[in-house]
């Protein structure tokens, strides 16, 4: 039997953190409570989590504040997904929060089957990185290690900057998956240095990656563009 998946469930509120745990554990989860960001952080350092459900407005260190502090880490919690709770349901808080780190965003009242529904697509989304981890893709011509974030050609190594490396181990890590164009800018300090930055910056470091893999840069066959959502890599079958 393999052993429950571990979830840190952080929330200020005593009554919405202690149910989160009840119907979590009865879901097959191992829970763990933190009252706040400083909790929050003694657990992590403490403990390793397939997956943390983090408030959004705390007392002290907000949800943003510590989802980019984790983004930031050296170590292997700056890879816990992250899901966040808040009871804003604005645009422009969602794009805060997914330009901060966190792997999905449920606002405030939700119902606990969505809630289940959104940690189990985050899992498996996670579950298949880490199968990936080491996996060299085909792109036509190309090949690139996802470990390494090395772009080879007829076994020539490709120069890559930072951002396009980073971009490419993005898209590669879930191949036939539509990323938004959002979260391929998160954490891609170098995009910041190009005027626009964000989804713009995405745009331009696509194009130079499309010049760099695809035979017909204008009719891209392995970095699709997925309207209305971002891009997607679609490496050959191996």
């Amino acid at each position: 039997m393999s052993e429950a998946r571990h979830l840190l469930v952080v929330d200020d509120d005593d009554r919405i953190r202690n149910l989160l745990k009840e119907y979590l554990s009865r879901a097959g989860f191992r829970v763990t409570g933190a009252a706040d960001a400083a909790g929050a952080r003694r657990m992590l350092d403490a403990l390793d989590f397939d997956l943390m459900i983090l408030d959004v407005m705390m007392p002290g260190e907000d949800g943003l504040s510590l989802t980019r502090a984790i983004r930031a880490d050296a170590g292997a919690k700056a890879q816990t997904p992250i899901l966040m709770l808040t009871a804003r349901g604005l645009a422009d808080d969602r794009i805060e929060g997914l330009s901060s780190g966190v792997d999905d965003y449920l606002s405030k009242p939700f119902e606990p089957q969505e809630l289940l529904l959104r940690i189990e697509a985050i899992l498996r989304r996670a579950g298949g990185r880490q199968a990936r981890t080491g996996q060299r893709l085909t792109l036509g011509r190309c090949t690139f290690d996802l470990q390494r974030g090395e772009l080879l050609m007829a076994d020539l190594p490709v120069r890559l900057t930072e951002a396009e490396a980073t971009l490419l181990r993005r898209l590669a890590q879930t191949p036939h998956v539509a990323i938004d164009r959002l979260e391929l800018a998160r954490g891609a300090d170098a995009l910041d240095d190009l005027e626009g930055g964000g989804g713009r910056a995405v745009d331009i470091h696509v194009t130079r990656l499309r010049r760099k893999i695809e035979a017909d840069p204008k009719n891209p066959r392995y970095i699709q563009t997925v309207r209305g959502v971002g891009y997607m890599l679609a490496p050959d079958e191996v």
